[in-house]
């Protein structure tokens, strides 16, 4: 391993970090100007550069940008007694990978530069985008079958809807189905009717005449005519006001319409795809939405698994918007530690794909260094953990724990298991409360079955693992019959059970 290099003009800042360095057994090299710290450079490379950002002659910064030019990689600690946000924004513009405030606590110093050594240590790279990046990101098996529907509906015109919660991703799974139609080579155009007003959301379908109302000085051709011989997208159909649905639906049924203050029908040869995130069976239950129009589109039903339901692939979708996000800012990918990636998966985002990319932007923007820790992610995900700043626990099933946490796995929402015990023996009760109305909230339908077979798991499985699989042992702890556990094991696919 190649050695720190200390980069400072007061002697005893040297003096300091050396000999704290040197107590955890770790090289050092110190030089009292940006200067000569550029000199050795020409003939070796350190592992860590640490360097203050006021010195005679060039400073910190200037010396910051001199090695990210030929070491872009390289981890560089800016420290600075003028801890105020010009120095900060410098440093971090520049691609320092943290700074330090003077006077600064030693410990806390030499735990940051370990940090960057670990950085700078680390083997794994970021993986680069292929140079044609899919469509669709996902290997998790509810994703697989959405692949599957897209491939037996390219040679199709036939009306789809789709369905799933806010953030899955339904745009991008309608424009893959119009690009892998016979209509791919014609117009694909996409409305969400949820945020057009309902007074102009008639013209902006069918169009308007001229002098159909106040303002309309022109003719102008409605989304139906822009997307003729291609494909119309309606987001949010759920939300379309009723008197429009009788129009919609007469389109469906013979294929013309009529613009605004028209007397003339306008074919319309358009395929149809329509999106919600709402239950329309219950919509058409509660007289909001009509039965005929729903049956006209509920043709072909496709629906989005949540993020929920294919955690497992929250790890290739995080590593392709960190990419995605590092190239639109012109800055190098960051990449998340291994224990930071567990944690991720194993959190709930109800805003789906969509709130996992937002939170690649904020991390490529605010979090600090190359590889970002679990202490790096926004508070709001990580002030349920037990202490700040804990380091999570592994558990089952790949999923990481400080504290106790209602978390999505791959098969469900399930309730994970404490690390640590709870403050109040109820304390877990609260949290199934919390999550059993957060299901109920979001429309999730047999709340119970889920719950309990997940709370069922967990026990036989936590059982298991004190029994060292031993079935009879396990059931005899439970309370419960051995022919139980037997139906349980196969039932709810628990692996690791052995007869005595």
């Amino acid at each position: 391993m190649k050695p720190i290099w200390i980069v400072d003009d007061d002697a005893s800042i040297r003096w300091v970090l050396e000999k704290a360095l040197a107590r955890e057994s770790l090289e050092t090299r110190s030089f009292a100007n940006a200067r000569e710290a550029l000199t050795a450079f020409e003939t070796d490379t350190p592992q860590v550069l640490v360097s203050d950002i006021r010195m005679p002659g060039e400073s910190g910064i200037d010396l910051l940008q001199a090695v990210k030019a030929r070491h872009p990689g390289l981890p560089v600690i800016i420290i600075t007694a003028f801890s105020d946000l010009d120095s900060a924004v410098s440093s971090f513009q520049g691609g320092a990978f943290d700074y330090l405030a003077k006077p600064f606590d030693i410990d806390k110093a030499v735990a940051l530069i370990r940090r960057a050594l670990e950085e700078s240590l680390r083997e794994a790279s970021v993986e680069a985008l292929p140079a044609e990046t899919p469509e669709i990101l996902g290997h998790a098996p509810a994703m697989q079958e959405v692949f599957r529907a897209i491939g037996r509906l390219s040679q199709s015109n036939v009306t789809v809807l789709i369905t799933g919660e806010s953030g899955t991703g339904k745009e991008l799974v309608a424009r893959a189905l119009h690009k892998h139609s016979p209509r791919a080579q014609q117009p694909f155009i996409a409305l969400n009717t949820a945020a057009i007003p309902k007074d102009l959301l008639e013209s902006e379908l069918f169009g308007h005449e001229r002098g159909a109302f106040t303002g309309a000085q022109a003719m102008r051709r409605g989304r139906f005519e822009q997307a003729e011989d291609g494909t119309l997208f309606l987001d949010e159909i759920g939300d379309m006001p009723f008197d429009l649905q009788t129009r919609l639906l007469r389109v469906l049924s013979d294929g013309h319409f009529y613009r605004v203050g028209g007397h003339q029908p306008v074919k319309a040869n358009v395929r149809v795809i329509a999106a919600t995130h709402q239950n329309l069976e219950q919509r058409v239950r509660d007289g909001l939405f009509r039965e005929d129009l729903y049956h006209r589109l509920n043709v072909i039903r496709l629906r989005l698994p949540s993020l929920r339901e294919r955690s497992d692939d929250i790890p290739i979708l995080t590593r392709h918007f960190l990419v995605q996000s590092a190239h639109q800012l012109g800055v190098e990918p960051k990449r998340m530690s291994e224990q930071a990636m567990r944690f991720l998966s194993g959190l709930e985002l109800p805003g789906n794909v969509r709130q996992l990319e937002n939170l690649c932007n904020w991390i490529t923007v605010m979090a600090p260094g190359q590889t970002v820790e679990i202490k790096d992610l926004p508070r709001d995900l990580t002030q349920g953990q037990a202490g700040a700043g804990a380091n999570p626990v592994p558990l089952s099933d790949g999923m990481v724990g400080a504290g106790a946490l209602p978390v999505a796995g791959a098969g469900g929402i399930v309730m994970q298991v404490a690390a640590q015990a709870p403050q109040t023996p109820d304390g877990w009760i609260d949290l199934l409360e919390l999550q059993a109305a957060g299901m109920l909230s979001a429309g999730q339908m047999d709340v119970m079955d889920i719950l309990g077979r997940q709370f069922e798991s967990a026990l036989i499985r936590t059982a298991l693992k004190h029994t060292h699989g031993r079935k009879n042992d396990a059931a005899m702890r439970l309370g419960i019959g051995r022919n139980t556990i037997t139906r349980k094991i196969v039932e709810l696919g628990i692996d690791g059970a052995r007869e005595e």
